[in-house]
């Protein structure tokens, strides 16, 4: 049996999605070790020294351990042809702006949104979601606008990192209910929704919605 390049620790329907779509479109060997968070494993010695604050994902490497998400993506996309556009490439710039936009707007305020509480404190949790909701939809709509103006291949049917990226956080916002400041769904995506409704049918995201039991349609009707 050949060696595991990478063993990546997850739970379901967590950031650790997004890293098993993307090993997915390598040619690398891997393993995944589920996390038994029911019974600590987040707080164990073993993985805090993988990952210091305890939070989801990790992964080893023939480097030493990574944690997070946006840079074990891109870690994995230098190593491995094709998941985005190489160091050289003329459309690295443009993809790297609206990759570190993806990881630093998109996903932090989706946390607030998530956890508002974790913000400002619970008194001032109702306003942090409505503030974190407003933010959402305008960092999309900007993405939206982007690749309908723009239609860049790093971002487009062919599975990518920052399609992947993109596809579980709007997977996640559409599992709120209709009216919830912070819901958002493909269908508010006129150019993008299209796009992340072709990669819930390739074969990673095929293979990583068996694996996890979640729909098929992983980012158009998740939940």
């Amino acid at each position: 049996m050949t060696e595991p390049l990478y063993t990546l620790h997850y739970t379901p329907d967590s950031a650790a999605m997004i890293v098993r779509l993307a090993l997915r479109l390598t040619d690398a060997p891997f393993a995944e070790v589920l996390i038994d968070r029911a019974n600590g494993g987040l707080d164990s010695p073993a993985y805090r020294a993988m990952q210091p604050l305890g939070k989801i994902p990790a992964m080893e490497t023939p480097h030493g351990p990574m944690f997070e998400t946006g840079a074990i993506l891109l870690y994995l996309a230098d190593r491995h042809p094709g998941l985005a556009p190489a160091p050289d490439s003329p459309d690295r710039a443009a993809f790297l702006k609206w990759y570190f936009f993806t990881v630093s707007y998109l996903h932090t305020t989706l946390l607030q949104a998530f956890y508002p509480e974790r913000t400002a404190g619970a008194a001032c949790a109702e306003a942090v979601l409505t503030h974190a909701g407003a933010a959402i939809r305008s960092h999309f709509a900007l993405i939206d606008r982007m690749v309908a103006t723009e239609a860049p291949d790093w971002l487009s049917a062919r599975p990518s990192i920052l399609g992947y990226y993109l596809g579980v956080l709007v997977r996640w916002l559409s599992g709120f209910p209709e009216g919830h400041p912070a819901r958002l769904s493909v269908a508010d995506l006129p150019a993008l929704g299209p796009i992340l409704a072709a990669l819930e049918t390739s074969p990673a995201a095929r293979t990583v919605a068996e694996a996890e039991a979640t729909a098929p349609t992983l980012f158009t009707k998740p939940y």
